[in-house]
């Protein structure tokens, strides 16, 4: 005889827990520490060769533009003032200099890290989070930047190319440049699948901006429209904060150049975190 069939519900499996959205604030902790300490341990192991490698073309921008453009320009026309055209292209320069350091650090040398050398792998098996990890690649990136530009100031200064005691605060706001376009960067390396896509980032983005930006000439020679886009860029913001204090000046309207950079920073900064979850949640 068989016995009676049981009306009760069979138990059903648990439900898995939803996955955080990758859009989710950012979960920042001081776990980011260790990670940037490892970067610069591995760092100080080849800083004079990356230090060489990151001031020599500004260097010779500075040298064969400054001085050799320079003598046929003469001086240029800055807030309705004649400055020299090399004291003009170096408060320029050193701007894109910033630019360039934190993109590099934060293009090619973390895509190496995360997808080559599977490092963020590594470091993700200890009690560290993506977020911490995203974060500390942002900051060694725009701090390495510091240690380029501050070798390029040096020069600058032996060189006599300016002596304003307004110099010491171009310190912090070139930071803020790196982290800018740090976090800019990162947007980039969440999206790579090889080193060769980085070349869209150069050209489409940041050779544009290097000449719209007023650091080669004033933005003055562009078409209005142009010179209206080109006036919310980011490095033209970091120019605009930057030239000033090279002429001994205070910059105009330095709060919102200021807001331009922390605005880019914090929008670039959570896209490229939920950009890299999405990655790493595949």
């Amino acid at each position: 005889m068989t016995p009676p069939l049981s009306s009760a519900p069979s138990p059903r499996a648990p439900a898995s827990p939803a996955l955080p959205s990758p859009w989710a604030p950012p979960r920042l902790s001081m776990r980011w520490w260790p990670v940037f300490l490892r970067n610069l341990l591995v760092w100080k192991k080849l800083a004079i060769p990356s230090l060489l490698a990151n001031i020599a073309e500004p260097l010779m921008w500075l040298v064969a533009f400054g001085y050799g453009l320079g003598a046929l320009v003469g001086q240029v026309q800055v807030e309705g003032a004649a400055v020299p055209y090399i004291l003009f292209l170096a408060s320029g320069s050193i701007c894109m200099s910033a630019m360039n350091a934190a993109s590099f650090e934060a293009l090619y040398s973390a895509f190496s890290r995360m997808h080559v050398q599977k490092t963020w792998d590594g470091i993700l098996n200890a009690p560290v989070q993506l977020d911490d990890v995203v974060l500390a690649e942002m900051l060694w990136a725009a701090f390495k930047s510091l240690f380029t530009i501050t070798a390029i100031l040096g020069v600058m200064l032996a060189l006599g190319i300016s002596h304003s005691p307004k110099l010491l605060l171009a310190w912090p706001v070139l930071l803020g440049v790196g982290v800018t376009f740090s976090c800019i960067a990162l947007v980039f390396n969440a999206l790579a699948k090889g080193y060769d896509f980085f070349t869209y980032y150069f050209t489409l983005f940041l050779t544009p901006m290097m000449f719209l930006s007023g650091i080669f000439f004033p933005q003055s020679q562009l078409p209005a429209l142009v010179r209206e886009i080109a006036q919310w860029l980011p490095l033209t913001a970091a120019v605009e904060l930057v030239r000033p204090l090279f002429l001994d000046r205070w910059p105009e309207h330095a709060l919102r150049h200021a807001a331009v950079l922390a605005g880019y920073s914090t929008a670039a900064f959570w896209l490229a975190l939920a950009l890299t979850r999405k990655r790493f949640a595949r």
